[in-house]
């Protein structure tokens, strides 16, 4: 099978990105169901690249039917050790205007209706995540925006609300209490899966809106999130290509090693059957 060691997790304009070579499609089986979609491996400026439509070609999926668990598992198992995520986002603070990105740095989750972890069954495994978004590859995706002269912002909080519904401006106006930066729908349980695959994970949340706390502002709806998710998609392509060369081969970070010190199941009581699942996500431990 193919491998790339970066892949991209957005929506479905992004694998055609100019410039791309040695474009093949493979479709991938995981113990955790099929992926979203096809996963589109390509060469770009010199990197071999898998892009993974998040939501299926024609945007079919809603967050909360996002098969991650499969996205995830078929991404490691292609050998990628680092996910740019691109991910559609409002605007909880007035300084953070539409187009503009957000590299975050932390997480707050309110989803509750979806799979946030491979284990189970019979194998307990606690990682850390205390850093939810690898700090190397955030690094990483600012200064390439920096250098593409996007509008963009370092750090700040992502919340994750489950949807598939906009915030009510009562939600909204709380969670602007609470001091978070972005809002969206699709970091979790992507981050959290990523940190137990032991795969760097980043988000580039590109601005659509200011949600619906602002008053002045003209009220959020379906045609302004997509028209100005058109204009991010052109601009998060920029940021890519400019990535890509700066991403170094070997990995310094945590996220390589999550799983070292996380195991708490004694391995001599770990089901056989579930060695046998999830050998791709622990099998060099155990």
């Amino acid at each position: 099978m193919s491998e790339a060691n970066i892949g991209v997790i957005g929506g479905s304009g992004l694998y055609e990105m100019e410039g791309l070579a040695e474009i093949e499609e493979v479709r991938v089986e995981t113990p955790f169901g099929e992926p979203s979609e096809a996963i589109t491996i390509g060469t770009l400026e010199g990197v071999r690249v898998a892009f993974l439509p998040r939501h299926g070609k024609g945007h079919r999926i809603m967050p909360t039917e996002l098969p991650v668990r499969a996205n995830i598992y078929a991404l490691k198992s292609l050998g990628v050790e680092r996910i740019i995520s691109v991910s559609a986002c409002g605007s909880m603070k007035e300084e953070i205007a539409p187009l503009d990105i957000v590299i975050p740095d932390q997480l707050f989750d309110r989803t509750r209706a979806r799979p946030t972890t491979f284990f189970g069954g019979g194998l307990v495994i606690h990682i850390s995540f205390d850093e939810p978004f690898c700090p190397e590859l955030s690094g990483l995706l600012y200064e390439a925006a920096k250098e593409v002269r996007a509008r963009v912002h370092k750090g700040g909080t992502y919340i994750c609300i489950e949807g598939p519904q906009f915030s009510t401006k009562g939600e909204s106006r709380i969670y602007r209490q609470w001091g978070v930066d972005v809002i969206g729908m699709t970091a979790i349980p992507e981050a959290k899966l990523a940190r137990e695959a032991e795969i760097c994970y980043a988000t580039l949340a590109m601005v659509a809106d200011y949600d619906v706390w602002h008053e002045v502002e003209e009220p959020v709806t379906v045609e302004m999130v997509v028209r100005n998710m058109l204009q991010n998609v052109v601009m998060a392509k920029r940021v890519i290509r400019a990535a890509l060369p700066k991403i170094p081969a070997q990995r310094d970070c945590l996220c390589a090693t999550a799983l070292r010190d996380a195991i708490i199941t004694q391995r001599e009581r770990i089901p056989a059957e579930v060695r046998e699942k999830l050998a791709l996500l622990v099998g060099k431990y155990l």
